[in-house]
């Protein structure tokens, strides 16, 4: 009760989770920036991370991953091939799919924004009490299991996990 007299009680909780996904994208894209690459995006840290864990992926799995359409998918693959960072091909045994495939810049690009997801969090983890770390993830975990429960794509759809940062 005393944490909301400090003016959280003036927000709701959907209010806050929107307010601290915006910060959290900010901090991202200016850490990022810092490291010389401007011009991050919001489905960067799913994107690269999921294309360095197991690339190539056609633009098919990068839509099912990213739980967004097809051509959603052709969007942000298109973004990163401007950037210099992944490379769009026709695959060798069906040329009907696409295959997205980190460059050497994306493989770095890749690490770079790992290393600065898990520098946020390591930033994040010391100001809060274990704890309370813990129940709001919990309480975030509950969030995205109540979206599963709608027969709508949940916590448990591939790149779930990376999609969500």
């Amino acid at each position: 009760m005393a944490r909301e007299s400090r003016g959280a009680a003036a927000h709701l909780f959907g209010d806050l989770l929107a307010l601290a996904r915006r910060s959290w994208v900010r901090q991202m894209a200016a850490g990022l920036r810092e490291a010389g690459h401007p011009g991050y995006v919001r489905s960067d840290a799913a994107v690269m991370r999921l294309l360095a864990r197991g690339g190539p992926i056609s633009i098919g799995g990068l839509g099912a991953a990213l739980g967004v359409t097809r051509q959603a998918a052709r969007k942000v693959a298109a973004g990163l091939e401007q950037r210099g960072y992944a490379r769009v091909e026709r695959n060798r045994d069906d040329a009907r799919r696409l295959d997205v495939t980190l460059t050497e810049s994306g493989v770095a690009y890749a690490r770079l924004v790992t290393q600065t997801l898990h520098r946020l969090d390591a930033e994040l983890a010391a100001r809060v009490e274990p704890v309370d770390l813990a129940a709001a993830k919990d309480v975030l975990r509950a969030v995205l299991a109540r979206e599963g429960e709608g027969g709508q794509d949940g916590p448990n759809r591939p790149g779930a996990q990376s999609a969500a940062t």
